[in-house]
This record gives structure tokens, C-alpha cells and sequence, in this order.
């Protein structure tokens, strides 16, 4: 059963859009994480919105999006990182 949206607190209704917008992001920043500042960027919105997100009901969907935007991270520093070195 779905909870109807328009009953929640204004705020509490933002905190689960972060939550889920924290694993979009996440997910989508492995991708840009072929340009590792882009990458980067994306990563570290990804683990706001999360930290954001999980103040709202939505605590493990935002757990979830922590974690996707930190691999991302880690996936666009050592990406960047081997760019250099093979500079």
C-alpha cells in the first residue's frame, strides 16, 4: 500500500525525494565517472542528498544512496588517478 504523499509534512515529503534522488544520482555518477570531475561532483550530491535524505522514513534508501555516491567516489578518484599516471 502507498503512503499518499500529500499527507506528509512538507519536510518529511523533501527528505524522501532526497532519499530516493541520492541513489539516481549515485547510479548515474558511475557513469559521468568517465570524466572524473564530473564523476566527482555527482558523488558528492549524491552523498548530500543521501545524508539529507535519510532524516525521513526512507532511512535505508538513503543508506543505499550513501554508499552508491561513495563507490562512485572511490571509482572516480582511482579512475582520475590512473588518467594522471598515464599522462
Amino acid at each position: 500500500m502507498d503512503p499518499n504523499y500529500l499527507d506528509l509534512d512538507p519536510q518529511e515529503r523533501i527528505n524522501k525525494i532526497l532519499a530516493l534522488f541520492s541513489v539516481l544520482i549515485g547510479t548515474a555518477s558511475i557513469c559521468a565517472g568517465l570524466i572524473p570531475i564530473f564523476g566527482a561532483a555527482s558523488s558528492i550530491a549524491g552523498i548530500v542528498a543521501g545524508i539529507f535524505g535519510r532524516k525521513s522514513e526512507s532511512r535505508k534508501l538513503a543508506t543505499v544512496g550513501i554508499v552508491i555516491s561513495a563507490f562512485s567516489l572511490m571509482l572516480s578518484i582511482v579512475y582520475a588517478f590512473f588518467v594522471y599516471i598515464s599522462m
